[in-house]
């Protein structure tokens, strides 16, 4: 049977790559089972990938909720948008997991102009510069344009740090970081530059879901249990972490949810924020 990625490109029906994104959610054998059981009744030949990804959310969604949230984990980092500034904000919450002090959406000079960066990381005398590229379809890569532009920006910014006199802090590397994929051509550019690229499988180790998943930094557009618009409205209520609503429950008092539907979000936040599932 043949279907067809978002990139429109056909190809063969592999359900082992059904298993495997069932099994990094933390679905059981028997779970993983079922669900490939009622999702092959409704596949078609030229059926596309988003229509798949659909049916086997639905099916695991009726019998694990938890397991559903982490199963949508990427279709969550896309409805971090439309805008791009909560991704921005999620990722500078990762990368303060990891030990960095960040600050987001800042104004620098650099050698020749002033330059707009996303995030600004810091840790002991060593300082990163990171420019985010949001998608919010799986279609989209980022070219190799995004990472020759980001790295000229870089270079202007390092060469105002080298010659600002009483700087202690060395301007290290510059990074780019998306929530898709990388070509190619952008790939071979950001190794062969020494430009950090970070997507949503690179690098082996350090790729965005391996970095959401070795804290447990999920996303509150993972959870099954609130509609589209009430994640939103956390979203711009600065709240962007299932982990958030697990410490300080009181964040959910702008959706005005029932006292049921409450206890009912906040149990699944504090599990997911708790466990770690994926199978990495």
């Amino acid at each position: 049977m043949k279907v067809i990625k978002a990139s429109g490109e056909e190809i063969v029906f592999e359900p082992e790559k059904i298993t495997r994104s069932l099994e990094r959610a933390g679905a059981s054998g028997e779970v993983i089972q079922k669900v490939l059981s009622e999702t092959e009744k409704e596949l078609f030949d030229g059926i596309h990938t988003k229509e798949i990804y659909r049916i086997v959310f639905k099916n695991l969604k009726k019998m694990n909720h938890t397991t559903a949230g982490r199963y949508h984990l990427k279709r969550a980092i896309m409805e971090l948008g439309p805008a791009g500034f909560p991704f921005e904000k999620f990722m500078a919450t990762i990368l303060e997991a990891e030990g960095y002090r960040t600050l987001t959406d800042q104004i620098v000079q650099g050698h020749c102009i002033k330059h707009e960066v996303d995030i600004i990381a810091d840790k002991e005398d060593k300082r990163l510069m990171i420019e985010c590229k949001f998608h919010s379809s799986a279609g989209n890569s980022c070219p190799v344009q995004n990472a020759l532009y980001v790295y000229a920006r870089f270079l202007d910014l390092q060469e105002m740090y080298s010659n600002k006199q009483g700087n202690a802090k060395k301007l290290e590397q510059g990074w780019l970081v998306t929530n898709t994929r990388f070509t190619v051509d952008a790939e071979k550019y950001g190794k062969c530059v020494g430009l950090g690229l970070v997507s949503w499988d690179f690098p082996h180790g350090n790729s965005l879901r391996e970095l959401i998943d070795r804290k447990c930094l999920y996303p509150v557009t993972c959870l099954t249990s609130l509609s589209k618009t009430e994640k939103q409205t956390l979203l711009k209520n600065n709240v962007v972490l299932c982990r958030t609503i697990h410490e300080h429950p009181n964040e959910l008092k702008c959706l005005r949810l029932s006292k049921a539907r409450r206890k009912k979000v906040l149990e699944e936040a504090v599990i997911i924020s708790k466990n770690k599932f994926s199978v990495l």
